[in-house]
């Protein structure tokens, strides 16, 4: 038996092509650097791969090939890593053994977004550790795999809502939670992070590794949301983003604190207005 191979470049479109993918019936999509990584059976056309994901992402670069039958749950294995980030490391179950429960994020690769293996999500918690403080009232918006709610809880905040629209996500994001041991501190909630976040706020910390547009969209919110000395962590943001995000902060009267660059992919802490 063979398989159709799919690797997908689109950009900060990457979520529209996630989707289309799973709806095309894929079940399980690794992300390898900035692309995405999958496989359907042999009957599938490959144009008709192709077509669905660049209707759903424009602009997207879709590549196919034949492969020959391997062990996908291996391959899959094979391909995600420990990522060791400084007062935090993000590691599949597999290489969890011999860790350090309190600096290790144990992240079971599924369909949710936030395995360690993107770099936005590797740029958020470099930055995290400077940011925390004993106690804190946490928001993450777009939570997916709720790594980042684990890592805020895991450098001492007290409480964290794990806000995350997409309900195919939700049960992967409260495995996560349990297997951290966090779950009497982070609390995932499904819906739209502009209808929730009002309700958990007051917090001091908002978390964002979403996509520039939404980000720009929320920037208001984020700013009611958070307390006087409130902080946020800004993500999923394209270096060539940068400059267009930097005038929309300073409109709104944001202070940068700090700035995290991998590849092509910019992250920001800002405070305040």
């Amino acid at each position: 038996m063979s398989w159709l191979a799919v690797r997908v470049s689109a950009g900060n479109a990457r979520e529209a092509a996630l989707a289309a993918l799973f709806e095309l019936g894929s079940q399980g999509v690794q992300e390898v650097g900035d692309d995405l990584v999958t496989h359907f059976p042999a009957d599938m056309a490959p144009d008709a791969v192709v077509g669905a994901v660049q209707r759903a992402a424009p602009g997207a670069t879709v590549a196919t090939s034949r492969v020959a039958a391997i062990d996908w749950s291996e391959e899959w294995k094979q391909g995600v890593g420990a990522h060791d980030l400084g007062a935090l490391s993000i590691v599949p179950p597999w290489l969890a053994v011999g860790r350090d429960p309190s600096r290790t994020i144990v992240i079971e690769p599924e369909m949710a977004f936030g395995t360690g293996e993107h770099e936005t999500t590797r740029g958020v918690v470099r930055l995290l550790p400077s940011i925390i403080r004993a106690g804190d009232r946490v928001a993450d918006l777009g939570a997916g795999s709720a790594v980042l709610a684990i890592a805020a809880a895991k450098l001492g905040a007290g409480r964290v809502a794990a806000i995350e629209i997409d309900h195919d996500a939700i049960a992967n994001a409260n495995e996560n939670v349990e297997r951290n041991g966090v779950a009497g501190i982070v609390t995932v909630l499904e819906g739209d992070a502009a209808v929730l976040l009002p309700l958990v706020a007051p917090v001091r910390v908002v978390l964002a590794n979403i996509l520039s547009s939404v980000l720009l969209e929320m920037l208001p919110a984020i700013a009611s949301a958070l307390d006087a000395d409130g902080e946020a962590v800004l993500s999923g943001i394209l270096s060539e983003e940068r400059p267009m995000m930097l005038a929309a902060l300073a409109d709104g009267g944001w202070r940068i604190v700090a700035e995290d660059l991998e590849g092509a992919w910019w992250t920001v802490r800002v405070a305040r207005p």
